[in-house]
C-alpha cells in the first residue's frame, strides 16, 4: 500500500545537505507509486514532534533541481537531542503519533552521528510498538567522523575550502612577512576528529615551504615547549609560520585549549571556539611575532561556491538510495554509507549499513595520518583527501553573486492537538 513520507535534516549544516535533500524528493517523486506524500519537517524532528510539517509536492522540480547548488539547510534544522526511550518515552510516542495521523511509513533523517542515534531509536519504538515505518538515516557531516563510511557528505566542500583559504593567506602572508606578521593562524571546527584540519594540510602540496606548516590536531596532545621550537624553526627558515588548528585541540589532560570559553549545547558537547586567539598569544609570550589569526566557522560550511563536485554528487547519492533501500530493498534501520572502491582511479559506491553499528561511534584520525612529529599529515592521509576534493560545481550567478532557491515551504494543517512535554 502507498504511504507517506517524511524528511528532516539535522544538526549543523553542511554547504551540500540540500543536495541530499534534492536526492530524497527526486527519489520519492520517482516511487510515485509507493510513496504518496513527502513531507519535510521544519526545524528537524522538532517540526515532528511538533506536527509543523512541509508539503514537499508543490515545489517545481526546478527549485528541487536548484537545492543541489543550494547551501544550509531548506527546510530548517536543529540542535535537539531525544533522550533515551527510558528517559522519555512520551517523545516517540508522540513522533508515531504524528506518524500515524499523517499515514506515513518512510521517514529520512538526514544528519550526523546523534541523527543516527535517533534515526535508530525511532525505528526501535516503531518496532516496538507494531507500527510499520522504515527509518533511514541520510548521513552528513562536516567532521567527517562517522563509523562505516568512506567519508562523509559535507566534509570534501569543508576540506576544499579549508584547503584554498589557508593557501591564499600564505601567499599573503609570504608577501608581508620580512616587514611585518610572522604568524598567521586558521582555527577550523573539529572537537574531537582532526580531519577538517587534516585538509589543510593539502594546501602545502609537497612543497614544505608553503602554507600550512604547522597542524594542531585534537588527536594529538598540545606540547607547548615542541609547538614554540616548531613555530621558531619555521619562521627562521622561511621568514613566516602558517598554522591551522582544530577547535578541539587539547592538553596533556586531555581538556581543551579553550576549555574556559565553551559552553555546552542541548546535544551535551562543549560548543568550542576560540582556540587560535590562545594559540597567538603563546607565540606573541615566547616568541614576540607579530600576528593575526582568523576563525573560519559558519565560512567553512555554507561555501557552496566552492564546493568540491565529488561532495556534491555523493550527497545527492546517499539521499537517493535511502529512498531507495525502503522501497526497493524493503530496508529499515540502515544507513546510505559510501564505500570506496578504488584509490587509483578514485571510485566509490553507497551501500547500506546498519544503524546499530554507527550510533555513538566516531571515527578519529588514524595515527599514519599524522605525521611522526604530530606538526602535519602523511603521504598516507593527503591520498585519503585529495579525491574527496576534486572538481568544481559552481553554482548559476546573478549581479556577480550566487543565484541561490529559496522554497514555498508551505506547512499544512495541523491534525493533532499540540504537544506539550
Amino acid at each position: 500500500m502507498k504511504k507517506n513520507a517524511i524528511y528532516a535534516q539535522s544538526g549543523g549544516v553542511t554547504a551540500v545537505i540540500n543536495a541530499s535533500a534534492a536526492g530524497v524528493i527526486e527519489a520519492c517523486r520517482e516511487y510515485s507509486e509507493q510513496i504518496g506524500i513527502l513531507y519535510a519537517a521544519e526545524n528537524g524532528i522538532l517540526g515532528v514532534l511538533h506536527e509543523e510539517l512541509i508539503d514537499t509536492s508543490i515545489e517545481t522540480c526546478e527549485n528541487i533541481k536548484k537545492l543541489k547548488s543550494t547551501p544550509g539547510g531548506a527546510f530548517g534544522s536543529c540542535r535537539y537531542k531525544l533522550k533515551s526511550l527510558t528517559d522519555n518515552r512520551k517523545e516517540y510516542e508522540r513522533l508515531i503519533e504524528v506518524f500515524k495521523a499523517y499515514d506515513v511509513g518512510y521517514f529520512f533523517y538526514n544528519g550526523g552521528n546523534d541523527s543516527a542515534d535517533t534515526c535508530l531509536k525511532v525505528s526501535q519504538i516503531a518496532n516496538e510498538l507494531g507500527y510499520p515505518l522504515k527509518a533511514i538515516h541520510v548521513p552528513k557531516t562536516i567532521d567527517n567522523d562517522l563509523v562505516k563510511t568512506d567519508n562523509c557528505p559535507g566534509f570534501g566542500s569543508v576540506a576544499k575550502y579549508v584547503a584554498t583559504s589557508i593557501r591564499e593567506a600564505g601567499m599573503d602572508l609570504e608577501s608581508m612577512c620580512k616587514t611585518s606578521t610572522k604568524v598567521f593562524i586558521l582555527e577550523v571546527m573539529g572537537r574531537h576528529a582532526g580531519w577538517i584540519a587534516a585538509a589543510c594540510g593539502v594546501a602545502s602540496d609537497e612543497n614544505s615551504f608553503q602554507a600550512p606548516h604547522i597542524i594542531l590536531f585534537p588527536e594529538i596532545p598540545f606540547d607547548e615547549t615542541a609547538f614554540i621550537a616548531k613555530v621558531k624553526q619555521t619562521v627562521e627558515q622561511y621568514g613566516y609560520c602558517v598554522i591551522a588548528v582544530s577547535e578541539g585541540v587539547k592538553d596533556s589532560s586531555g581538556v581543551e585549549l579553550s576549555a574556559s570559553q565553551s559552553t555546552v549545547d542541548d546535544f551535551g558537547h562543549r560548543q568550542l571556539g576560540g582556540v587560535a586567539p590562545i594559540v597567538a598569544q603563546i607565540v606573541k609570550k615566547h616568541l614576540g611575532y607579530k600576528y593575526h589569526w582568523a576563525v573560519a566557522d559558519y565560512l567553512q560550511r555554507s561555501a557552496r561556491h566552492i564546493a568540491s563536485s565529488v561532495d556534491v554528487e555523493q550527497a545527492y547519492a546517499v539521499g537517493y538510495a535511502g529512498v531507495k533501500y525502503a522501497v526497493e530493498d524493503n530496508l529499515h534501520g540502515v544507513m546510505s554509507a559510501i564505500i570506496r572502491t578504488s584509490q587509483n582511479p578514485y571510485k566509490w559506491e553507497i551501500q547500506p549499513v546498519k544503524l546499530e553499528e554507527v550510533a555513538n561511534h566516531e571515527k578519529f584520525m588514524p595515527r599514519n595520518f599524522i605525521s611522526e612529529d604530530g606538526f602535519h599529515i602523511t603521504d598516507v592521509c593527503r591520498e585519503y583527501l585529495l579525491p574527496l576534493m576534486v572538481g568544481e560545481n559552481y553554482p548559476e550567478y546573478k549581479n556577480g553573486l550566487p543565484d541561490y532557491v529559496r522554497l514555498e515551504n508551505k506547512l499544512v494543517a495541523k491534525k493533532l492537538p499540540p504537544f506539550v512535554k
